[in-house]
């Protein structure tokens, strides 16, 4: 158990058959998939019951009910208020981004991202005939943020877009307001529109506040889109169902020419379990944030007293936790050794980009016992 929210033993979990549990055999502990081993919310598998009893598995239809469910969520939440006119559904926050792309650049031309970030960032922007410039994060101190210098280099060499995580994975930084305004004031000196990927913004920790991009000048408004969903706050990626969000006429342009059939690619349950999410889920989420909490801090004291030639920083949101792995002389990618001599799978660093060699990236979404197991496991190597 970790927390108040009981987790089934692994064997239980085994019995799922999401791409986390089916990829690797039994004698592995899989903890690189982005899912969580929590229960589903109550709230959310009740109506999924129900529209199930019902034999309400059609298209989904085309409601004002998941944008005014995001409307209320975000002014609960993040006092950010948010017209339902200007939210459009997509099937993922992934397909959005590209769709998105695909009207606001051409084949050809230049879209910034800031390593290490989540890999899917750079397939988008290829997929959509488009060359990755990169602007890595800056790591001091006080840990990690947005490279400014850095930015308006990218930005000043003809760069047409910019792909924002926010929060951002793989290493958990909630970036700061003072940041997201001058990255609105370069988007709008140079004309570069910014797509905020903020999947895990319900996944805030404690000690740190998530800050929309659209809400913190009229210039991020004029230049942004905010790609929101439940699938990582509630473990519902696999029902297919996200949004994207403007809050200017300029950005909206693009979004009112999406394929009228984008709604019908969107998941019926995915909506429905969206809405019920959003609406109901909040006693469930905060129960998950409580444990997230622990295991961040679980996960140092372990590395800390088993491998303390490991290098960690506790993340400030999500379930995402970005280890440094070079002082053991494990190579590029340690995981190819963990996984093989420990029987532990985690994503390698180096596929978030060249500031992730010899770094991996572990999901620390499961139980107190299982993150135990694994780092002994792992620690057994050294």
């Amino acid at each position: 158990m970790t927390g108040a929210l009981p987790i089934p033993p692994v064997a239980e979990l085994r019995k799922r058959q999401s791409a986390k549990w089916r990829t690797f055999p039994d004698d592995v502990l899989p903890l690189p998939v982005a899912e969580m081993d929590f229960p589903l919310a109550e709230p959310v598998a009740k109506a999924l019951r129900e529209a199930v009893d019902r034999s309400d598995t059609g298209y989904a239809a085309p409601t004002r009910d998941l944008a005014d469910a995001v409307s209320r969520y975000a002014r609960r939440e993040w006092d950010w208020k948010i017209d339902p006119d200007d939210v459009r559904t997509v099937t993922d926050v992934g397909m959005g981004i590209v769709e998105i792309l695909r009207r606001v650049v051409s084949p050809g031309d230049r879209v910034a991202i800031s390593p290490p970030v989540y890999e899917p960032f750079s397939w988008w922007i290829r997929e959509v005939g488009a060359h990755v410039v990169e602007a890595p994060l800056a790591e001091g101190p006080q840990g990690w943020q947005l490279d400014l210098e850095a930015l308006e280099r990218a930005f000043a060499d003809h760069v047409t877009a910019y792909v924002l995580c926010n929060p951002h994975n793989p290493v958990g930084l909630v970036h700061r307001r003072e940041d997201l305004v001058a990255l609105a004031g370069l988007a709008d000196k140079y004309g570069v529109y910014v797509l905020s990927d903020e999947i895990h913004a319900p996944l805030v920790l404690p000690g740190a506040e998530f800050v929309p991009f659209l809400s913190v000048s009229d210039e991020a408004r004029r230049w942004g889109f905010s790609f929101l969903s439940a699938s990582k706050g509630w473990n519902l990626a696999g029902l297919k169902a996200a949004t994207v969000i403007t809050a200017d006429p300029a950005p909206k342009r693009y979004v009112d020419r999406l394929s009228p059939h984008s709604l019908y690619r969107t998941g019926h349950l995915g909506v429905i379990a969206t809405v019920a999410a959003f609406n109901l889920g909040d006693p469930w989420l905060a129960e998950v944030l409580s444990a997230l909490d622990h295991n961040r801090k679980l996960l140092e004291e372990l590395l800390a007293k088993l491998l303390p030639d490991a290098r960690y920083r506790q993340p400030q949101a999500g379930f995402l936790a970005w280890i440094d792995f070079r002082a053991l002389g494990w190579g590029d990618d340690p995981t190819d050794h963990i996984l093989s001599a420990a029987k532990v799978a985690l994503n390698a660093g180096h596929r978030y980009g060249p500031t992730g060699i010899g770094h991996a990236r572990l999901n620390f979404g499961c139980s107190a016992e299982t993150l135990t197991e694994a780092i002994t496991r792992i620690a057994a190597l050294s």
